[in-house]
This record gives C-alpha cells, sequence and structure tokens, in this order.
C-alpha cells in the first residue's frame, strides 16, 4: 500500500505547493489517487494554517477530501507538537465529531498509550509511529490494537536511516500488524526502495520530502506519488 503524506508541518515558505485548506487537501488528494496512492494522510490545519486537531478542523479536511476521493481511506496524526499535554489530546480526539479511518500515535511522545486508547475508542484505526527501537519496545507493551506499525528512519543520514530500518525491522515478533516502512529528508528513497524489495507498505509525499529521487525539487505532492509508483512502490 502506497499513502501520500500531503502536508505535515510543512509550510508555503518551504515548498509553494504544499496543500494546507481543505480544499488543497482535497485536490491534492484526488490527483495523488490517480497517480497511484491508496490511502492519505493528513495534518489538518486552523485558519492561520497551524496544525490542529480540533473537531472542527479535522472534519473540514476529512469531509472535503472524502467529498472528492470516495472510498479513500483518509488519516490523521496526534503529534504532541500540536498539544503538549496528553489529557488535551485525549479530549479532543474525544469531541472528533467526523472520524478518519486512522489516526497515527507515536510510541515515544508522551501518553501515547492514552492517545491510542482514545483513537480505538472511537472507532478510528491506530498506526503506531515507531522512531526507534526503544519506542519498539514501548509499542509491543500497547494493548490497544493497532492496524499498522509505522517504522519511521528519522535518521539524516540514508546509510544510518536505512541500517535503523534494518534495525527495527528484525525486532518486530511475527504476526505483527501490517508495517509501512519510510524515511524523512535525504533517506527517503533508499528507505522506500527498501519497503518496496522487502513487499512492506510505504508513503511519500511533501511532508516527508520536497526532492525527486534524482534530488531535483518536486513540483507537488502527485509528482512524488508518480515517482514512487515507478520506483515500484504501490
Amino acid at each position: 500500500m502506497l499513502k501520500a503524506c500531503l502536508n505535515g508541518g510543512v509550510t508555503r515558505q518551504q515548498h509553494a505547493r504544499v496543500p494546507l485548506t481543505p480544499a488543497e487537501l482535497a485536490e491534492d488528494a484526488r490527483r495523488c489517487r490517480e497517480a497511484g496512492a491508496a490511502a492519505v494522510h493528513v495534518h489538518p490545519r486552523d485558519a492561520d494554517g497551524r496544525e490542529s486537531l480540533a473537531p472542527e478542523h479535522v472534519a473540514a479536511a476529512v469531509e472535503a477530501i472524502r467529498e472528492a476521493c470516495p472510498g479513500l481511506p483518509v488519516g490523521v496524526t496526534t503529534g504532541a507538537w500540536i498539544l503538549p499535554d496528553p489529557a488535551a489530546r485525549v479530549k479532543a480526539i474525544a469531541a472528533w465529531r467526523v472520524l478518519p479511518d486512522f489516526a497515527s500515535v507515536n510510541a515515544h511522545e508522551e501518553g501515547a498509550l492514552d492517545v491510542a486508547r482514545a483513537v480505538h475508542d472511537r472507532g478510528v484505526g491506530v498506526e503506531a509511529g515507531v522512531w526507534s527501537a526503544a519506542a519498539l519496545v514501548e509499542y509491543l507493551r500497547w494493548p490497544v490494537p493497532c492496524v499498522r506499525v509505522l517504522i519511521e528512519c528519522m535518521a539524516p543520514d540514508p546509510a544510518q536511516a536505512l541500517a535503523d530500518a534494518a534495525r527495527m525491522l528484525a525486532l518486530l515478533p511475527s504476526g505483527s500488524p501490517p508495517v509501512l516502512l519510510h524515511a524523512e529528508g535525504p533517506g527517503v528513497w533508499p528507505v522506500l526502495r527498501q519497503a518496496v524489495a522487502r513487499e512492506l507498505d510505504a508513503r511519500i509525499g511533501l511532508e516527508d520530502t520536497l526532492v525527486m529521487p534524482d534530488g531535483s525539487p518536486a513540483r507537488d505532492n502527485p509528482a512524488l506519488v508518480a515517482a514512487a509508483v515507478a520506483a515500484g512502490a504501490r
């Protein structure tokens, strides 16, 4: 499964075509699905472009994407940088009136298990975000079922990102949920190729990289998705 990660925390100053508004997210999602993406992950924004977990902003983003792309699975973040207080994140999730199909919860963040429970209790699929071997060990203690494990290689050096991927994958027990392997920054394309080689889920988009496989600037999310499909992701 190839997921398009449309915006993350990227600003207009970093990339002129990053989608921020619900309408922009919906149009990018539509074009990414046409290019080969099977799901999308978004960071809803408020009127000032700031990332938000507020029910009205989550609803606006999810509803716009579903209207433009019926049947396309839509996921959102629950990142602690948006609401550092775990109780505030749990409260926000409990107030969501339009539910995404899945939401990522980073295992290393304070209160991650409570946030994962809150997501699961709403009937939303939990994606466990694992950034390190220590975070993976923490995730393995969760009693909350997950629909997917995100092995996220955050090291800026591609060789280290690949080494981290191999280490974390080796620690996963048999019978684990499906794995999505990805990186951020310079390691994105080498790690995506590793995901293809291992027949794992993958993701691509402006949240993770602003460049194409040859290092040239990426025009937009659909261009990145098309390049990932050409590299064997699907």
